[in-house]
């Protein structure tokens, strides 16, 4: 996302800090629709992301492109959500093109319509699983009644899970069991929130340079967030974070957290809330 939004890099940059974590042993990258800035320019990640993918050397066929429709962009900073069927079928079809797919790994509703039946929408998916259009599908942004509710439509059709789950954000808990429970992949976005190396504001919310993450990445010698990324990873096998990047940098530390061990005493120091260390 952070490469087609506000403030996004240059082409180069982004198409750099894709092939970087391509380098870095990613297979799973995460798209959708409606990352774009500007009014009219719907798709833009989803095509960056096809270019970048053409002009890489190395093999990509054991690279899963996963993309989301559901939500839009109409250029003014806000976000809109749709899941009627209709929309969602024509979304997934135009986001196949875009990708130079003869079907989408992973498809996955943005974000529950509230306008619309939840039952409407995710049937929407599996009629696309049944048409081919899509492989797999997966569910974002919901509660644990809409992911059984969209698991008795869509079976075995459905792999996976993405809710918001950081060091800031823990309330998807029930989310990331149920998703255990049911064989499904759990995906975190935004998963370095409450994180920073120096502010203690972020987008994400309350942020500090002094919590157990930065203690813990200092015994390490290693960046607060690869360390918060160590910690998603060991809070189920279903785990697979979604960090977003714009630059090679920082996707090449993200990707090391699969490497980085924290011991059972270093994990349960990062229970503690997300505050500073008193004076």
């Amino acid at each position: 996302m952070p490469l087609s939004i506000e403030h996004r890099p240059d082409e180069g940059r982004a198409v750099a800090t894709v092939h970087a974590a391509l380098d870095a042993g990613v297979t799973l990258i995460d798209t959708a629709d409606s990352y774009h800035w500007h009014a009219g320019e719907t798709g833009h990640n989803e095509r960056l992301i096809a270019r970048a993918l053409a002009r890489y050397g190395g093999d990509t066929s054991g690279v899963l492109i996963a993309t989301k429709g559901g939500r839009g962009r109409p250029g003014d900073g806000t976000w809109t959500v749709t899941g009627t069927p209709g929309h969602l079928k024509r979304a997934a079809e135009a986001s196949a093109v875009r990708l130079g797919v003869d079907a989408i790994g992973l498809y996955q509703l943005h974000k529950p319509d509230p306008a619309v039946p939840w039952a409407e929408s995710v049937g929407a998916l599996r009629e696309l699983l049944d048409a081919g259009t899509i492989r797999s599908a997966g569910i974002s942004n919901v509660t644990t009644a809409q992911i059984r509710e969209a698991y008795g439509i869509l079976g075995d059709g459905l792999v996976s899970v993405q809710n918001q789950y950081s060091p800031a954000v823990r309330d998807s808990e029930p989310q990331l069991r149920l998703s255990t429970e049911l064989g499904l992949a759990f995906l975190p976005w935004s998963p370095l929130g409450g994180i920073s190396r120096s502010s203690l504001d972020g987008p994400s919310g309350p942020t500090s340079a002094d919590t157990a993450f930065h203690r813990v990445a200092a015994r390490h010698g290693v960046s607060p967030q690869r360390v918060a990324l160590a910690w998603l990873l060991s809070r189920s096998p279903s785990v697979i974070p979604l960090p977003g990047a714009s630059r090679p940098a920082s996707i090449t530390d993200s990707a090391a957290a699969a490497r980085l061990e924290l011991t059972a005493t270093e994990l349960a120091e990062l229970e503690e809330p997300l505050t500073p260390r008193a004076a």
